[in-house]
């Protein structure tokens, strides 16, 4: 596995999760837990890059960033993908769980060490829970047995516990709030032996699902905006650039206390 020394090169790849949406800093930029990773990565010879946009579904990423990330010949790259595809009508998992195969790889091969995630458990606060989590379930098989294949790391985050407290996600349910990203990047360099894994939550009883009352306000002021751009062919990503395309090393993260959680984000 990865000797983290000099000439060390980390590319991150994937969607919203990885770009960094719902951790914005105060000048409106993204942070987010890969950025978070690579401030802990950093030392002389290091270099990060991220290409993840968000909206991006599963061939859009191997399309765009593939290529671009083995190109730039690191040491690890992380790829989250296949969470938008799952939440489409037309998933099609054998299909996903070849190309997933294909693609890790295709990223071994060319020396990388490679990261990958298990997704949290979204049926916690999303409407029409037995739809979604079987989709979730079976795409964390998927993932987990890819990573056993290839010798990847893997990052289990529907494993813990912690992402089912509404506390950790942004008001629109998708997408970690600071708090998260902060858990996934702990979680992260846990997984590549940098730190010591985060605690599990306290006990207590397991989040409720969110009201009805706040079902049907999230649902007008998120799930119908996202519908209305699946229905038009349009992606929150149209336009979006990745926020560091190029390997560079002197990495600076970005600065800057995050901003602490509104009340919709603490109680989902």
């Amino acid at each position: 596995m990865t000797e983290f020394g000099t000439e060390f090169g980390y590319v991150a790849l994937g969607d919203s999760f990885t770009e960094g949406v719902g951790d914005p800093l105060p000048d409106g930029t993204l942070r987010g837990w890969a950025d978070l990773v690579a401030a802990d990565l950093d030392a002389p010879g290091f270099g990060y890059a991220n290409l993840a946009i968000r909206g991006r579904r599963f061939d859009d990423v191997v399309a765009e960033q593939v290529d671009a990330a083995i190109a730039m010949n690191p040491s690890l790259v992380s790829i989250a993908a296949g969470g938008n595809d799952a939440l489409w009508r037309g998933f099609d998992l054998a299909t996903m769980r070849d190309r997933f195969d294909q693609v890790v790889a295709r990223l071994r091969a060319s020396g990388a060490d490679v990261l990958l995630f298990t997704f949290p458990d979204l049926s916690v606060r999303l409407p029409l829970p037995r739809v979604l989590r079987p989709r979730i379930v079976a795409m964390n098989d998927l993932v987990t047995e890819v990573a056993e294949r290839h010798g990847a790391y893997l990052v289990d985050l529907f494993g813990d516990r912690a992402f089912d407290d509404h506390g950790l996600w942004s008001a629109d349910r998708l997408h970690l709030n600071p708090l998260g990203h902060r858990r996934v990047a702990d979680q992260v360099l846990a997984a590549l032996g940098r730190a010591a894994a985060p605690p599990p939550p306290p006990p207590g009883p397991p989040a409720a699902r969110p009201a009805l009352l706040a079902d049907l306000r999230w649902t007008s002021a998120h799930l119908t905006p996202w519908l209305r751009r699946r229905l038009t062919g349009r992606s929150s990503g149209d336009g979006i650039l990745p926020k560091r395309p190029v390997l560079t090393g002197g990495f600076e993260p970005p600065s800057g206390p995050p901003p602490a959680p509104g009340p919709a984000e603490r109680s989902g």
